[in-house]
């Protein structure tokens, strides 16, 4: 069920308000799975200042102990995969944007944690602002481009998400029916 010891990793990933979040929810929940939400996203609601690149290293750790703890769950349940909303891929990719550097244990842990599948999310929807979560829609198209040839240099499985809400559900699930046959 576990594929000799290896838990399946479905990663979703892409710029900001695209439905990732509700998207990972509706994952686990469908295929009765842990999911590990974006550690980033708590990280900046507890944060009285604006982030920036020391900031990076703690998001790094607390993504990773967020996955670490899905995965840990998925083994006691005995179930085939995770779902992550994001992973340290899209550390690198926001540090590399934001602040053109990214910490190097980050750089080798994103390649060697990559996931078996990325759900690459597309901006073909509408801007939703989230408080101080969200703060380019302007740039979306060229975090976009960051994502793809990031996921390219790693050689990562992955499929685009976009359209609707129905379509981007369906792409979804149909892609993580392959992972699983």
């Amino acid at each position: 069920m576990d594929r000799g010891g290896v838990l399946l990793r479905v990663v979703l990933i892409g710029p900001e308000s695209t439905g990732k979040t509700r998207l990972a929810s509706d994952l686990a929940e469908r295929y009765g799975v842990p999911w590990a939400p974006e550690y980033a996203r708590e990280y900046v609601e507890v944060l009285d200042r604006p982030l920036g690149f020391a900031d990076v290293d703690a998001i790094g750790r607390g993504q990773r102990e967020g996955e670490d703890a899905a995965l840990a769950q998925a083994r006691r349940l005995g179930v085939p995969l995770v779902v992550l909303d994001t992973d340290l891929v899209s550390t690198k990719v926001y540090s590399r944007h934001y602040y053109g550097d990214c910490p190097e244990w980050i750089e080798r842990a994103a390649r060697e944690r990559r996931g078996h599948l990325y759900l690459l999310h597309h901006v073909d929807v509408d801007w939703v602002a989230d408080g101080h979560q969200r703060a380019a829609p302007e740039r979306r198209e060229e975090l976009l481009a960051l994502f793809e040839s990031t996921l390219q240099g790693l050689e990562a499985p992955t499929t685009p998400i976009r359209g609707s809400w129905d379509e981007r559900r369906r792409r979804a699930m149909e892609s993580v029916d392959r992972l699983l046959a």
